[in-house]
């Protein structure tokens, strides 16, 4: 699975879960385990404010585009992500911000 992060100023938190072809998104379930080889998922398709773009399946891996809340002390990894590749099962780890103080 391959997880493009876009950047957005915003507080709210983003926890994933990834089990194969389903994620669970703030403790929302999307399974894309019926998505063929070579199908795309465009995103208005689905019910959740975090897929920032289509969803494709190529080469039996899912490609997507998340929303990545920005907090007010954003670090660089969040203002310029780079895309998760191989992303494992279990909670998928994004940047983190830089210290409060």
């Amino acid at each position: 699975m391959i997880i493009r992060l876009s950047p957005q100023r915003r507080d709210d938190p983003l926890q994933v879960v990834r089990s194969g072809d389903l994620l669970i998104v703030n403790g929302a379930s999307f399974d894309f385990s019926v998505m063929g080889d070579g199908d795309t998922l465009p995103a208005s398709a689905i019910k959740s404010e975090w897929f920032a773009g289509d969803i494709d399946k190529e080469g039996g891996e899912l490609a997507l585009t998340l929303w990545l809340p920005n907090p007010w002390n954003y670090s660089p990894a969040q203002a310029f992500p780079v895309p998760l590749v191989d992303v494992p099962n279990g909670a998928v780890v994004f940047p983190d911000p830089l210290p409060a103080d």
